[in-house]
């Protein structure tokens, strides 16, 4: 009774969603390519590929699960040599992260509606060997669909943030029946590990390894060079200092330029990158550098020398994290959540973060047991810390050198879960 309860309000809620889903195509383009894949419908091409032979199914939300995602496909090649997978992305910059980078063998597909006419199409269709959930999406037809056909179900680098804990608790019959159905449930942190079980898994199911996100690839040797040149371009000195803002959301943005105009006075050499979390605010970024009396170069377009470079092409932060000098990490300051610290600390950035950043629970811990990194509270703080990593680039390379340690540390856990999956 509760799975037809489910289904009778779901697709009401996705047809209240709709016009939200069309303005979001219109206004960043990438979600409107390949749409119909949301429905199982698939090209000749796809639909060829997927019969020739049984794949395991691997399902990542956006980037940062992506990633996980492609490293835990890639080490589980060393175990499985021929193993292929599909790849389902909710999002068009995730998306286009794994065009670039997963392999040519596997097929990548949106992911599709959880309705149940719409499961049981890409079942049929992709007849998966396993199911492997990223981080945390629990769609009820979805895992059941697969445990009616017998293909296991597994959970790998699983995170319950505050507000999901407090959603899924208000949802526990549903949760409850799907998480019984997922083996192995493995979590980043032993809250996540206490709150996945209070939801409803089996204690005896629940691994908690660690977060998978510190075993990202080391950088490329090139990285550097590759931004570099763009700012060579740009008639930017190789020894000007750096202020990145990584993955920026709105609000973030106007705060780093009025502290860049600030902080410019005293530091000539200074100039701002901005790498925003979603390419497509380009416009809305220009228009905010622009409101403060500052210049700006795109990423995407050939320009002469200006304040501000804004990178609004994907997959080029990494690159630019090797040319900073200080990165702030955003959705952290205007914005609830937090994005991934563990990527600059790969190129042994000082890194600034602000007061949210719930999405990395068990990351913070370490990073500020390490004394790896810098948070504040408000944007005076910000502007504060800021100045002072300037100031001193003794402590600029402390920190870094304490960050990077943190990944050290604690990599290795991707191969803890190929062994747990099997």
């Amino acid at each position: 009774m509760i799975w037809i309860f489910y289904n009778l309000l779901f697709p009401l809620v996705f047809l209240l969603m709709l016009p939200k889903f069309i303005s979001r195509m219109i206004r960043r383009g990438g979600y409107k390519k390949h749409f119909e894949q949301r429905l199982g419908i698939y090209g000749h091409g796809v639909t060829t590929t997927l019969v020739e032979n049984r794949r395991t199914w691997i399902h990542a939300v956006s980037v940062g699960e992506l990633f996980v995602a492609l490293r835990f496909i890639e080490e589980y090649r060393k175990a499985h040599p021929d193993a292929l997978f599909v790849v389902s992305s909710n999002t068009s910059t995730g998306h286009a992260l794994a065009e670039k980078q997963m392999d040519r063998r596997d097929v990548l597909i949106y992911f599709p509606v959880d309705l149940p006419w719409v499961m049981r199409r890409v079942y049929n269709q992709i007849n998966p060997l396993k199911l492997i959930l990223v981080e945390c999406e629990f769609w009820p037809n979805l895992v059941r669909q697969a445990h009616k056909r017998g293909i296991p179900v597994a959970l790998i680098n699983g995170r319950i943030s505050d507000s999901s804990f407090k959603g899924y608790m208000k949802l526990r019959p549903f949760t409850r029946r799907l998480l019984e159905l997922i083996d192995p449930v493995c979590v980043q942190g032993s809250q996540d590990a206490e709150r996945i079980i209070a939801m409803g898994a089996r204690p005896e199911t629940v691994k908690t390894l660690g977060t998978a996100k510190y075993d990202l690839p080391l950088p490329a040797a090139d990285a550097d060079a590759k931004a570099r040149s763009v700012l060579q371009q740009l008639s930017v000195p190789d020894d000007a200092l750096i202020l990145l803002g990584g993955s920026t959301w709105p609000g973030e943005e106007e705060a780093l330029c009025k502290i860049y105009k600030t902080l410019r006075e005293k530091y000539p050499e200074l100039f701002l990158v901005l790498v925003p979390r979603h390419a497509e605010r380009r416009d809305e970024v220009v228009s905010v550098i622009e409101s403060q009396g500052l210049t700006c170069s795109l990423r995407t377009q050939d320009s002469s020398l200006s304040d501000v470079l804004v990178v609004d092409t994907t997959g080029e932060l990494m690159s630019f994290y090797a040319t900073a000098d200080v990165v702030f990490v955003g959705k952290s300051l205007c914005e609830h959540g937090g994005q991934n610290p563990i990527e600059p600390a790969l190129f042994g950035k000082a890194i600034v973060v602000g007061p949210n950043m719930e999405n990395f629970p068990s990351v913070m811990d370490d990073f500020r047991f390490a004394g790896a990194l810098r948070q504040v509270q408000d944007f005076q703080a910000l502007e504060k810390t800021i100045a002072d990593l300037l100031a001193d680039p003794s402590v600029r390379t402390q920190l870094g050198l304490a960050a990077r340690g943190v990944i050290e540390n604690h990599r290795g856990v991707i191969t803890q879960m190929v062994e747990q999956v099997g």
